[in-house]
């Protein structure tokens, strides 16, 4: 009883299981390729358009063969009796014209799917870009850079390819299969029977290989991402990477993901490529069954020699629009796989829409009061907790305290990259949570630790988006950053291209980065551990232009080095989400607290 109770559970013969992962498989490949469908909705008149097009095209192809038949009798005829001339050419130039006609089809269908396909793929791009913009910051905690650039090329690309060749190449093989099929029994019955019998096999194998091949489509997709993100993290971390001596495990880390690609990758384009031989031996195949019992048919009298003459070629229209079939069908699912990644990014929960919030800030005095914050970037983990602080217009803030602490936190729940658990941060008396958060990222200027540079001249890198800046500004924060000679020096001055042939110590990128919040010229300011990677030469430098910087505004300043905050007006010490002491320099250091023993051990770890 136990055995055979353990069979019918098993995953032998009588278990449910495989034909539930079955049927769960064939259900999810056709919601997403509903979802496709959905997607090209607006696209779908001229889609319709250039499968109708295709299908003429194939009516026009499928019809000829009959055409042949009867001038191939003609001929016979004439060798006989006398060659009527007239007939044959006539027939001659109606194929002409089909044939002609055909491609004019074609032609017309294949421009018109390339042009769609290629305005699908564009605004599929463009939302994946307008979806990053709206996607909340944790997203990107969990995800690898390059795991979201596959998506937006490799699995659009594959989108776009098959849409444009298997799409069309899907409904040509399906008019042309059903356009020779009624005319082969219309024909001759028997030949058409021969002639099915002799392709059946096609399509049984066709079914085991397309049931097999997807699963390796789908990994196929996935390490194609997840090599892509490998490379882009060794690439941005190369010299991390040699200096501890991690090229080897590097490079093996690679070669397995790499193998795991080429052997998923293999497998389905060997599947895949199966398709077109495998077709062509059943073509063969089906070439000498119609020979043989065409010859039995012609022998007895019961179909003419152009009878032949027509199923040699119905037999390559009838095999042909398989493999076509087999190998589209696998491009669909190809295409699902991506689809699903695509989508799946799509799909991802968004920032709330703030499209309702009506409230504006006026001018900005820079008062900003965290009340009873707390936060955690996990439900069951909290990083804040309680804090409450209450900043002056004009003060310089800086928050200390050891790894961990909060202090890059505090920052991102001020300028609303996280929402807080609960509590409130006010400007100027007004809730943040009231403002949209274009408006409040407005209120800011922000230097952080690492130089954000994009490929441009010094001059757009220093502008970025503040509109209707000019040159007399850009020269100001340059000089007032001391970096106005230094960008006079280079080959073409303010128009200097910033790439790789630009060489700029990361102090002088640092300091670009504070002539771009200068140009700004927000109230409240941000400086996150903006000296942390300098010598101290180039310290002094940075510190003095952004002391320049911060006149006038309300700062906050996450420094590691607190030498550079001694005239802070006040400091925040910060251990485990919460708030130990508060005070100037002067103030704590005479305390003799936690922060005492943290400015003490820098300098005792300096001796």
């Amino acid at each position: 009883m136990a055995n055979n109770e353990k069979r019918r559970g098993g995953p032998g013969f009588g278990s449910p299981h495989g034909a539930d992962r079955k049927g769960e498989k064939a259900n999810h490949f056709k919601k997403t390729i509903a979802k496709l469908v959905r997607y090209c909705k607006a696209y779908m008149p001229f889609i319709v358009f250039a499968l109708v097009l295709a299908f003429i095209s194939t009516a026009f192809t499928v019809f000829s063969p009959d055409l042949l038949s009867d001038m191939t009798d003609e001929i016979q005829r004439g060798l006989i009796g006398a060659m009527d001339m007239q007939t044959i050419q006539k027939i001659g130039y109606i194929l002409v014209v089909l044939y002609g006609l055909s491609f004019i089809f074609s032609y017309v269908q294949g421009y018109t799917m390339a042009t769609i396909t290629q305005r699908i793929t564009k605004k599929m791009r463009g939302d994946l870009s307008e979806k990053i913009n709206r996607l909340p910051l944790n997203y990107f905690d969990k995800t690898t850079v390059g795991d979201t650039l596959s998506r937006v090329t490799n699995d659009v690309d594959t989108i776009g390819q098959t849409l444009n060749n298997s799409l069309g190449q899907l409904v040509t093989a399906s008019a042309t299969f059903i356009g020779v099929l009624i005319m082969m029994f219309y024909t001759n019955w028997i030949m058409a029977l021969t002639a099915i019998l002799s392709t059946l096999i096609g399509f049984a194998v066709m079914s085991v290989i397309m049931k097999r091949s997807q699963k390796y489509f789908d990994n196929q997709q996935a390490q194609l991402a997840e090599i892509n993100g490998h490379i882009e993290e060794m690439y941005t971390g190369h010299q991390i990477v040699k200096v501890y001596n991690g090229e080897e495990r590097a490079i093996s880390t690679f070669h397995s993901i790499n193998d795991k690609l080429y052997d998923n990758a293999w497998r389905a384009q060997f599947m895949s490529g199966m398709m077109m031989p495998l077709m062509q031996f059943i073509g063969n195949f089906g070439y000498v069954a119609v020979c043989i019992v065409g010859a039995l048919l012609v022998v007895n009298d019961v179909i003419t020699m152009g009878v032949i003459v027509a199923f040699m070629v119905y037999i390559r229209l009838f095999t042909q629009p398989l493999a076509q079939i087999a190998q589209a069908a696998t491009n669909l699912q190809s295409t699902a796989a991506a689809a699903e990644r695509v989508f799946t990014f799509i799909e991802e929960p968004e920032l709330e829409n703030e499209q309702a919030k009506k409230a504006v800030m006026g001018e900005v005095k820079g008062d900003v009061s965290f009340e009873h914050v707390s936060f955690g970037y996990m439900d069951n983990q909290e990083i804040i907790k309680d804090f409450t602080l209450d900043v002056k217009a004009g003060q310089k803030v800086a928050i200390v305290g050891p790894t961990g602490a909060g202090k890059t936190t505090i920052v991102n729940l001020l300028m609303r990259f996280y929402e807080m658990n609960s509590g409130d941060i006010k400007i100027d008396g007004r809730s943040i949570k009231e403002l949209t958060r274009e408006q409040v990222h407005d209120q800011f200027c922000m230097v952080l630790q690492d130089t954000w540079l994009f490929e441009g001249t010094i001059r757009d890198n220093i502008i970025y988006s503040t509109e209707n800046v000019t040159e007399e500004q850009v020269v100001a924060a340059t000089k007032a950053v001391g970096m106005h000679q230094t960008i006079l020096a280079l080959p073409d001055g303010y128009d200097t291209l910033l790439n790789d042939k630009v060489n700029l110590s990361i102090g002088q990128k640092q300091l670009i980065t504070i002539a771009r919040a200068m140009i700004e010229n927000a109230p409240l300011l941000i400086l996150d551990e903006a000296t942390s990677s300098v010598d101290t030469r180039t310290e002094v430098q940075i510190q003095a232009a952004m002391d320049q910087l911060s006149v006038g505004k309300t700062s906050f300043v996450i420094a590691h080095r607190l030498s550079t905050i001694r005239n802070a007006d006040m400091i925040i010490v910060m251990k485990d989400g919460s708030i130990l002491e508060t005070g100037d320099h002067e103030t704590l250091l005479a305390r003799g607290g936690f922060y005492a023993e943290l400015y003490n051990s820098q300098f005792e770890s300096v001796s």
